[in-house]
């Protein structure tokens, strides 16, 4: 099998050298998302709630793309600069991921890039 690139105007552009995400058989590895508003590509203004809505808008165009939604996630990482974000995050992700929930981890970080408060980055299996 190989892989294809997934890429879509309506997620943020990469603003390094990796794809927005790589399908691989009916696996999707979704690169890390901060809270960049596609258009303009900038971080939307707000508070860590704010941007973890974005963040998970800017997911969820990624996997649509790719035939997929997060309700095919089965691993997610979130990535905080400030661990007291964790029950924002924790309340936002709720709204958009049904039981069963995938596998996550979250892990605090000392800085992100473009001074983000959150990213998420997530594996999909797409149906089949």
């Amino acid at each position: 099998m190989s892989k294809t690139i997934i890429s879509t105007s309506d997620a943020p552009r990469a603003i390094g050298p990796y794809s927005q995400a790589v399908a691989h058989g009916n696996t999707v590895y979704l690169s890390g998302q901060i809270a960049l508003d596609p258009q303009t590509m900038e971080l939307v203004p707000g508070d860590c709630r704010a941007q973890a809505e974005q963040v998970f808008r800017n997911l969820a165009a990624v996997a649509t793309t790719a035939g997929a939604s997060l309700a095919g996630a089965v691993k997610v990482n979130v990535y905080l600069t400030d661990l007291s974000n964790f029950p924002v995050v924790n309340e936002v992700m709720a709204r958009w991921f049904k039981e069963p929930y995938p596998a996550r981890a979250t892990v605090g970080v000392a800085a992100l890039p473009r001074g983000a408060l959150v990213e998420v980055d997530a594996v999909l299996v797409a149906s089949a």
